[in-house]
């Protein structure tokens, strides 16, 4: 069997072992042909076991949705040559909104997540539900505009917002830092301006899919920390985010470490990660010891300039992260962890604190090929991950046939 019919055989296998794939519709082959390359409806049929003429069927309705295109002819084997046909990625686009605490970043994409047009903004979060979604709102459309498309071309929107959310919902659960936001109908309220889907997940998760999509596609298992004003984890475990029963899987920033002491974190506790190692309280601890800062911004701007109180703070957070990884480590085992967020941009003193106590503190078998980095994707990992995340909502086969037929 060749390489291609064996990834042609693997991809169909997942399809078919999905619980909500019952036939394999137009949005099966839609799949198959994600991949980029051109197959011709023989090579559809053979890798699907569907007829010729239900293959021809499906194929009509795929260009007739723009979705695939004709790209050329394959070798012929006698008479005239097979068209071959592959996915259009610019057929549509997709916004996606990263905010967080004081910021927001909102891109336009196609359907492969390569970004066509992007904004940012200062915007607090604790403004509330109402101006800041409006903002993201209002902003969309002038994207979409400024790109020369059309608002009837949109796939759908992928929102992180910087705090816990009930995936299912879309809403945000009591969140800290996020008055008035408690239980708003995030995808109710955008949907019923833009008239897409509305996919809504915590900053962190969508970060871990954009570096997982950016940078370490075949990474079955991998971590992702976001160091800023808070701190979160991001799990993807078999090439998926994993979320918990809740969806609070990941907040590693309420965990107990030992140089906490009684220190009192925002959750109500003491002594958590969070308020010894965020951005926020490495500020906070700088500004005591006569080194004024802000935020993780300044903490950063102090760093690159080679003040020593704030890269020994640095490290230091490193070693109390890694600490609680370590233990993480020796659970999941995952072969990537990811260091990102605002503090991550400071340079290597964070990730060698981390990478210091997780090789001294997990089991060899748990580290042996174990990749500690920075992100790759920086500060665009949270739009992309948003994007992705709408995509393979909105392009999976069930939701694709629905597309396709016009009934989405």
């Amino acid at each position: 069997m060749t390489e291609d019919a064996l990834t042609d055989a693997a991809a169909l296998t997942r399809l078919r072992a999905a619980p909500s794939t019952t036939a394999l519709g137009a949005g099966t082959l839609l799949r198959l042909l994600r991949d980029g390359r051109p197959r011709t409806r023989s090579e559809l049929a053979g890798a699907t076991g569907l007829a010729r003429s239900t293959v021809t069927q499906r194929v009509d309705a795929l260009l007739a949705s723009g979705l695939i295109g004709p790209t050329g002819e394959a070798v012929s084997t006698g008479g005239r040559p097979p068209t071959t046909f592959s996915f259009r990625p610019r057929a549509r686009v997709v916004l996606a909104a990263d905010l967080g605490a004081t910021h927001a970043r909102l891109a336009l994409t196609d359907m492969a997540a390569d970004v066509v047009a992007e904004a940012r903004a200062d915007l607090d979060i604790s403004l509330g539900p109402e101006p800041v979604l409006d903002w993201v709102v209002e902003r969309g459309r002038a994207l979409i505009a400024q790109a020369d498309r059309d608002v009837s071309e949109l796939l759908g929107l992928g929102i992180g917002l910087p705090g816990p959310v009930q995936h299912s919902t879309g809403r945000a659960v009591n969140p800290p830092i996020m008055p008035g936001w408690d239980g708003f109908d995030v995808p109710g309220y955008v949907g019923e301006r833009l008239a897409v889907p509305v996919l809504v997940d915590n900053d962190v998760n969508i970060m871990a899919i954009g570096e997982h999509h950016t940078a370490w596609p075949i990474a079955s298992h991998l971590m992702f920390v976001k160091v800023a004003t808070g701190i979160g984890c991001g799990i993807v475990s078999e090439g998926r985010v994993y979320r918990g029963a809740q969806g609070a899987a990941g907040d590693m920033g309420h965990i107990h470490v030992a140089t906490g002491a009684d220190k009192p974190c925002r959750c109500g506790n003491t002594g958590c990660l969070e308020a010894v190692a965020s951005g926020a309280a490495l500020a906070a601890a700088l500004t005591e010891e006569g080194v004024p800062a802000a935020g993780a911004r300044d903490v950063v701007e102090l760093a690159r300039n080679g003040s020593v109180p704030a890269l020994r703070a640095l490290r230091q957070a490193g070693r109390d992260i890694g600490e609680v990884l370590a233990a993480s480590v020796n659970m999941f085992n995952p072969s990537v962890i990811v260091i990102g967020g605002a503090l991550a941009l400071a340079g290597d003193h964070l990730l060698a604190g981390v990478r210091e106590v997780i090789y001294q503190r997990s089991l060899p078998l748990a580290t042996e090929h174990l990749n500690i980095v920075s992100s790759e994707a920086g500060e665009g990992a949270g739009v992309i991950g948003a994007a992705v995340l709408v995509i393979e909502h909105c392009l999976s086969p069930e939701h694709a046939d629905r597309l396709i037929s016009g009934t989405a």
